[in-house]
Formats: structure tokens, C-alpha cells, sequence
């Protein structure tokens, strides 16, 4: 009986463009040619061999870097942004190592910007983590419409098995034009005394010609931390061209003048299916007393980019 043998790939993407920032600080506005403005750039490895019995072997190694100064990103490590090992079979994929939080997974399927761009949903709604490390992931099979993921990461505090603890889930619905997306993360604070944790909800409907996307969180714990966020969004796909707009609004349950808004803007161009121009913009308005992505409370974040995305 000959070996089963591993089928390995190489991926990646590889995003460089020019960005103007003004974040209000008395600088003023900053010119960069940044790395990953649409999508992270990165190397990856992915294997899969088979077990037979329908039972398969699984891993991802996964790189971030900045191609702009060839340095680490997304996690500054050798393998920052993934490693993992797992089993995947007809009942689900059980994974072991750092992995994607299963909110972050989420808000990319519900974000007109897929969490990318200057109006990327993340760099306002950020109650939660990107990245779990010692996580024990379980993703369940698609059934009905209906798929869904359970995480779990060790904390690895001797004597505290709660503290730097981190637990995600979320379900995805699917059905037609219709998508609709549940999601919770919750992270220990490293004395195991209290929590971050965000709830999320959202969904995308496709009209075709258009589509709607919309989101919201609520945000608590850490102690005085209650906040909600909303967004609402559009894209629209036409040919090579793809057009996206969304605005999110921040309130703060706990302060007085501490809410802010952001609205975003996104064009994209397919060269081919592998490479795309875009651009982007992104202005962020704070309350008097918030610095969202701002120098100084009060501030008003801008940002504009143009680049090229290649996925391998």
C-alpha cells in the first residue's frame, strides 16, 4: 500500500500604495507608500492529506510582512498572521494553533470594504481581537444554509484558567440573496477579573445590481466600556468595476460627548482575477472627548490611497 502523500500550496498577496493621512496632529498630513491597504500582504503554505474514511490532515503557516520595508506584519511574527494543524471530516474541521477570530471572519463577510481599504469596519469597531493564540477551533459543516464556528483560546496562566482567556463563535446563514451573520468575542483581561466583550449582528442582502450591508455591536466590560456601533453600507459591482460606500456611527453609552462617525468611499478595478487597482477614502469624526485614529480628542481622522493588489 503506497504512503499517502501531503498536497502543499503556496498563496499570498502582494499590496503596495501611496497613502496621505492627516490624523489633526499639528504636523499635519503625511505622505507614505504602505504595504496592505486592500488586502494584508503575505506568504502562505496549505496542506491537506488525505486519511482516508473521509477523514483529512490540515495545516496553514501564514506570513505578514510590509513590502514596503520587508518587515513582519499582521501579528509581527514569522507565521503572525496563522499556524495551525487540524482534522477535517464529514462532522467539521477541528483546528490547533493561531488562528482568525470567528468575529473578525464575520465582520469580513458584512463589510462593503471586506475589512480592507481606508474604510476597513475594523479600525472603528475594534472591542475585539484579529488573531487568538492556543486556540482550539471547531467549524461546523454547511448544512441548510446554515455554517458556523466555536474558539476557544488557552490563557496559559498557571493557577488561573480564566485569565488571558479568549472564547469567539459565530453562525453564517445563507440563503439566496440573503446572508445573515451572528458573532461574539470575549477576552479575559490577564488577571482574570473582568472582560472585553462584543456582540455582533449583520447580514448582506444582493439585489443583483447592488447590495445592502449592515452591522451592529455592542461592546462591554473592561470595566466602564459600553459602547454600540452601527454600520450601513453598499457595494456595487459592475464588469471589472466595483464601487463601495459605508458609514458607521460609535456611540458611547458611558461618556457624554464620546460618540464618532466614519464614512467611507472605495472604487476597485480588475486588471484580471488575480490583479486589481483601487483607491479608497476614509474620514473619521471625533466628540470632543475621542481620539478615534486621531492625533488629539476632538480630531478629525482623513485618509486616501491608491494602489495594486496582487493575489498568487
Amino acid at each position: 500500500m503506497a504512503a499517502a502523500q501531503t498536497s502543499v500550496s503556496i498563496y499570498g498577496v502582494a499590496d503596495m500604495g501611496i497613502v496621505r493621512q492627516d490624523n489633526g496632529g499639528p504636523a499635519g498630513a503625511v505622505w507614505r507608500l504602505d504595504s496592505g491597504m486592500h488586502s494584508g500582504s503575505r506568504i502562505g503554505f496549505r496542506g491537506v492529506e488525505d486519511l482516508g474514511g473521509g477523514l483529512s490532515a490540515l495545516f496553514v503557516l501564514e506570513n505578514g510582512h510590509n513590502l514596503d520595508a520587508g518587515t513582519a506584519a499582521q501579528g509581527g511574527l514569522l507565521f503572525g498572521r496563522q499556524a495551525w494543524v487540524g482534522l477535517g471530516s464529514a462532522v467539521g474541521t477541528v483546528k490547533f494553533g493561531r488562528q482568525i477570530t470567528p468575529i473578525h471572519n464575520a465582520l469580513g463577510v458584512i463589510d462593503p470594504m471586506a475589512t480592507g481599504l481606508a474604510g476597513d469596519i475594523s479600525r472603528i469597531i475594534n472591542s475585539y481581537g484579529v488573531r487568538m493564540n492556543n486556540t482550539v477551533n471547531y467549524t461546523l459543516p454547511k448544512l441548510a444554509g446554515i455554517s458556523g464556528e466555536l474558539a476557544y483560546g488557552l490563557g496559559e496562566v498557571a493557577g488561573d484558567s480564566s485569565a488571558s482567556r479568549q472564547i469567539g463563535l459565530a453562525l453564517n446563514y445563507t440563503n439566496g440573496p440573503v446572508v445573515a451573520q451572528f458573532a461574539f468575542h470575549e477576552a479575559e483581561n490577564p488577571t482574570g477579573t473582568d472582560s472585553a466583550r462584543t456582540t455582533l449582528l449583520g447580514g448582506v442582502y444582493n439585489f443583483t445590481v447592488a447590495r445592502l450591508h449592515a452591522a451592529y455591536a455592542v461592546n462591554r466590560g473592561l470595566g466602564t466600556l459600553d459602547t454600540r456601533d452601527a454600520m450601513i453600507g453598499a457595494s456595487v459591482p459592475f464588469g471589472a468595476h466595483s464601487f463601495m460606500v459605508s458609514y458607521i456611527h460609535k456611540e458611547d453609552k458611558a461618556r457624554a460627548d464620546a460618540d464618532a462617525d466614519q464614512i467611507n468611499l472605495a472604487y476597485t478595478y480588475a486588471l484580471s482575477k488575480r490583479t486589481n487597482l483601487y483607491t479608497s477614502y476614509s474620514r473619521t469624526s471625533n466628540d470632543s472627548v475621542v481620539s478615534y485614529l486621531a492625533a488629539r480628542p476632538g480630531a478629525t481622522d482623513k485618509v486616501i490611497n491608491a494602489g495594486i493588489r496582487h493575489r498568487f
